[in-house]
């Protein structure tokens, strides 16, 4: 009989989380996860794009990780199957370089008032907004300030 070694510094494994449906609303602003323990989650877009774990948003530590505003309006064009062990989302801002691991979404889901209420304090701290600056409003920023060089406010020139 052989012995197996313990670490005693170990941190004990979180329980496997395995889901039964992963599915993407019509209007591609909600990502439905349900898991064998019966939870069963509506994640919103805009949830799941700014706690990306890519290092883009997250860094290589947590001192690195970014507070992403502008994104209430972003949709998630693709969910890739990764292995057995997660899903690659695509949003339509183009960002598609975090995996979403099984665990991770059942965090999300369970988490999520806490996280989303820290999110929103982040943003206000930062002075940062979810809205995405429009360029319409840019547009008419310009003109006040002088911009389109026709007079007639058409943003032309």
């Amino acid at each position: 009989m052989t012995q197996q070694a313990v670490d005693p510094h170990a941190a004990s494994a979180a329980p496997e989380r395995w889901p039964t449906e992963i599915r993407l609303s019509g209007d591609k602003r909600t990502l439905h996860v349900a898991f064998e323990d019966g939870g069963r989650f509506a994640l919103p877009a805009e949830y799941l794009r700014v706690s990306s774990p890519s290092a883009e948003v997250q860094g290589h530590s947590p001192s690195e990780r970014k507070v992403i505003g502008a994104k209430r309006d972003v949709a998630i064009l693709k969910v890739e199957p990764i292995g057995n062990y997660a899903v690659k989302l695509t949003f339509d801002d183009m960002h598609d370089t975090g995996l979403y691991g099984w665990g991770y979404l059942y965090d999300l889901g369970r988490e999520y008032r806490n996280r989303w209420a820290t999110y929103l304090s982040e943003l206000e701290e930062r002075g940062l907004s979810r809205d995405p600056v429009r360029r319409a409003a840019k547009a008419a920023a310009a003109q006040s300030e002088g911009g389109g060089s026709c007079g007639s406010g058409c943003g032309c020139h």
